[in-house]
């Protein structure tokens, strides 16, 4: 899989999201993706070939090592991760679809939206308010659940979450019970615990943004106002839009009034004329 496409896909959130929400991104590249890719797929490199077991019994080996490790941690991890960032992505799409609304917006009230309105809108940065903070809490709350099933999962299939040296098989077809031996247990013991812990930092900080988002909101609305936003501009721009093109309608009245009070005038001193 492409991580660097990937990373720079749920990247393009970042600059939409709060602080804490910054750092968990840069734990979940550096500390995870880039670990995940650089150093514990070597280290797992060899986890089938270099299982072995005390028996020439064919089939004995997959048999055995099916039991004990029954999901790859590389698959499992990649996994995780793609299921724990992609609730980045319905961000990324809440704030495409406002900028397409902004920009359909812009373009229909000026006919003609200029070239830097255009390019403000396109490097507009929203403010987690609204319907950007109910898509933002889901989607974090989509990353914990994720994060915490993945947590159990690794629980229930690898107990203690440590490696053993000698494992003792007694599946079909081996003919008895026979040991089996996993390849460098202290080195994936110790990726695996790192990985899980990176796994544990990620969910404290889930908890931190979401604490805080909630915290926001409860000030704001217990002060009942809010700072406007920073892309008031385009709502301010079309607001004078409208009361331009009100003036305007109000001005071409106006003068449509006066033209027929005109033309009204020679036939009221004619009647006039003819009552006398």
């Amino acid at each position: 899989m492409n991580w660097a496409s990937f990373y720079a896909v749920i990247s393009g959130v970042n600059r939409h999201s709060t602080g804490i929400g910054r750092i968990w991104l840069s734990v979940l590249f550096i500390f995870r993706i880039l670990v995940l890719v650089v150093a514990a797929e070597s280290v797992w490199g060899d986890e089938k070939s270099g299982f072995t077991c005390n028996t020439q019994q064919p089939g004995c080996n997959s048999v055995c090592y099916d039991q004990f490790f029954p999901i790859s941690h590389i698959r499992l991890w990649a996994l995780q991760l793609i299921l724990v960032s992609t609730p980045a992505l319905l961000v990324a799409m809440h704030v495409a679809h406002r900028r397409h609304i902004n920009k359909k917006l812009l373009m229909l009230s000026s006919r003609a939206g200029s070239a830097k309105d255009l390019e403000q809108i396109k490097n507009q940065k929203f403010k987690i308010t609204g319907a950007l903070w109910w898509t933002y809490t889901v989607s974090i709350l989509f990353r914990l659940a994720f994060e915490a099933a993945f947590m159990y999962i690794f629980y229930a299939v690898y107990p203690g979450y440590k490696m053993v040296r000698l494992v003792k098989c007694d599946s079909y077809p081996c003919p008895n019970t026979v040991d089996c031996f996993v390849s460098r247990p202290t080195e994936k013991t110790i990726f695996t615990v790192f990985m899980l812990a990176a796994s544990a930092v990620c969910i404290l900080l889930n908890m931190a943004e979401l604490a805080y988002l909630v915290g926001r909101a409860c000030v704001r609305r217990f002060r009942g106002s809010e700072a406007p936003p920073k892309g008031a501009w385009l709502s301010q721009k079309l607001s004078s839009y409208k009361q331009n093109e009100i003036n305007q309608l109000i001005a071409e009245h106006s003068v449509r009034a006066k033209l027929g009070g005109n033309r009204r005038n020679p036939t009221d001193k004619a009647e006039r004329c003819a009552a006398f």
